[in-house]
């Protein structure tokens, strides 16, 4: 991997000076017939000012794009391609964005995206949720090489960003040494899950925070006993139809409903590659502590404790939402904006966030990859609308929260998150410091920060939170402006384990991407591991087919690809 990486760099450090790879024919990729930095009156322009430069003339970008059919957050009257995000590319940089198709979130997008790049017919741009989608698409020779013209178009910010994950960011959006897609960069915390649960819920019973999988499954069974969510008390949510039991190595971060925490806990690492110290590595999915956690868990199905629905239901946030349920595992946001209906429905609704521990105290967490989604463009693609897909991510990473946030960024085209990976700890320190009167908004306005939100937060804190800031409540917020309230809540409140407490024990894939095996083996290993995982947990067969399922993962492929993971630890 560090050779791999030492040839990447190279690369980049040669910038412009380098042709386009001969699958873009040849040179035609750096021409442009209305480039907003060769074509204007004055000097030619560099850095930030060519970075957000305007076109002379209206660029069409043709996207294809994820939307949530559940969202209702569209003003009345606009539309998936003329809202405030696409009025604001087109005023601003003349980029007319026409959306092409939709698919709702989950396995709908999935099927699409699986489709189009089956067909060869990709749009200009679309953001793919999985790398495997990124590495078909690239092997197939149907990907923009955006090497050169990223390092030209790319603005400070953006590289700074970049720069922060240390070379691993632009490793990870490349396939064979070339940038083929523009990477998704989230806060670490994003694969850091937690234990969401209703601290209301606690205080009605008089019972502590949970701390262990045996402290978790007493309460869960207290707030079913109790029905404190009606008649239909859930214990514990589960992943729905569209989500996993756990993160993997090539998803390795947002897991809501996944039960991250509890495998955690048993110290279990399935889906992720794990370093032996030798010189071998194991599949985490295949381990013994894994299979003593899936039997945890079929038991606790059993008992009615986990929601009944696990792995069918539509939505993993509709018993939440609904306040049917008291418990939930999931990264820092899912607690402000993954259960807002929560808030709206019950207001009283103490979501709080917590570590779930060993039974010898410790906190163990699996790290996520730099980041999980990838913008890809259609080797097709005019050199013109290469150059303002790469302006519109830069103008989402610097003008994201200058946009009214009740209108949720789902609906911004091509939305791909950059953020240093600290940021949230960063904002969560810095907030309460705000909060305090150690320090003012202004002192935080600093433009094109790495920290690009910081100042636009600082700003809105303080009438969002209210006094004591000791122990921080629902209570202490205000949901007047509901956009505001979730992303405070979610890092105030949500953050605030991973920001305050540190964990015990970092497990780290040994790669978070495909080995040449696995590009025509590894679809049907983890077809074989999600229903067998399920199917356990379901009770619909028994803990004893985990030993035929390792069994037949080695046979099938498994052994073969663990060798190959293995030989990346000796470059």
């Amino acid at each position: 991997m560090k050779r791999n990486m030492a040839k990447l760099l190279s690369v980049v450090m040669l910038g412009l000076s380098v042709t386009a790879c001969a699958s873009n024919d040849s040179s035609d990729n750096l021409k442009a017939s209305s480039d907003p930095g060769t074509n204007s009156a004055g000097p030619a322009l560099s850095g930030d000012d060519l970075a957000f430069s305007k076109f002379p003339k209206p660029v069409d970008v043709h996207i294809g794009m994820m939307v949530d059919p559940t969202d209702k957050t569209l003003p009345e009257g606009d539309s998936v391609s003329n809202n405030q995000y696409t009025r604001y590319l087109k005023d601003k940089y003349n980029i007319n964005v026409i959306v092409d198709w939709t698919a709702a979130t989950g396995n709908d997008f999935k099927q699409k995206v699986s489709l189009t790049i089956a067909s060869g017919k990709l749009p200009d741009g679309m953001v793919v949720d999985d790398r495997s989608f990124m590495t078909k698409a690239a092997s197939s020779g149907l990907l923009y090489d955006i090497t050169d013209l990223f390092q030209q178009y790319q603005s400070s910010q953006v590289k700074d960003i970049m720069a922060s994950t240390e070379g691993r960011a632009m490793e990870n959006a490349s396939y064979k040494g070339r940038m083929v897609s523009i990477p998704n960069i989230t806060v670490d915390t994003d694969g850091v899950h937690v234990l969401w649960i209703r601290k209301d819920w606690l205080d009605k019973l008089q019972l502590p925070v949970p701390k262990t999988v045996a402290d978790i499954e007493k309460t869960a069974k207290a707030f079913m006993d109790n029905k404190l969510g009606g008649d239909k008390t859930i214990g514990i949510a589960g992943p729905s139809k569209n989500t996993y039991p756990y993160s993997t190595f090539l998803v390795s971060s947002n897991n809501m409903g996944g039960f991250d925490p509890i495998f955690g806990a048993m110290d279990a690492y399935p889906g992720y590659w794990l370093d032996n110290g030798d010189g071998s590595v194991t599949y985490g999915t295949t381990t013994d502590h894994t299979k003593k956690t899936l039997a945890l868990l079929a038991d606790w199905y059993k008992k009615g404790l986990i929601d009944p629905e696990v792995g069918t239901r539509d939505n993993v946030g509709d018993p939440i939402n609904a306040n049917q349920t008291g418990i939930f595992f999931g990264p820092w946001w899912n607690g402000g904006y993954g259960n807002g209906d929560s808030f709206k429905n019950d207001p009283t609704a103490n979501w709080q966030a917590y570590p779930v521990y060993s039974d010898d105290n410790k906190w163990n967490a699996h790290m996520k990859t730099t980041g999980s989604t990838y913008t890809v463009i259609s080797k097709k693609a005019k050199p013109d609308v290469v150059k303002a897909i790469l302006i519109m991510n830069n103008a989402l990473v610097r003008d994201e929260a200058t946009f009214d946030l009740s209108v949720n960024v789902g609906w911004y085209p091509l939305r791909n998150v950059l953020a240093a990976a600290n940021e949230t700890e960063y904002e969560y320190a810095e907030l309460l410091k705000v909060l305090k009167g150690e320090t003012k908004p202004e002192d935080y306005n600093k433009p094109n920060s790495l920290y690009k939100l910081m100042y636009a937060d600082a700003k809105k804190v303080q009438n969002v939170i209210k006094p004591p800031y000791d122990e921080l409540n629902v209570s202490n917020f205000n949901t007047s402006n509901f956009g505001d309230f979730q992303r405070l809540y979610s890092i105030m409140i949500g953050d605030r384990p991973f920001a305050t407490i540190p964990i015990d024990k970092k497990v780290f894939s040994v790669t978070y991407n495909q080995t040449p095996t696995m590009e025509t083996k590894w679809a049907n290993l983890k077809k074989m591991e999600d229903e067998t995982v399920l199917k356990i947990i379901l009770g619909q067969a028994p803990i004893d087919s985990f030993d035929k399922f390792v069994k037949d993962w080695k046979a099938q492929g498994g052994d073969e690809i663990t060798a190959e993971v293995a030989g990346l630890l000796k470059k």
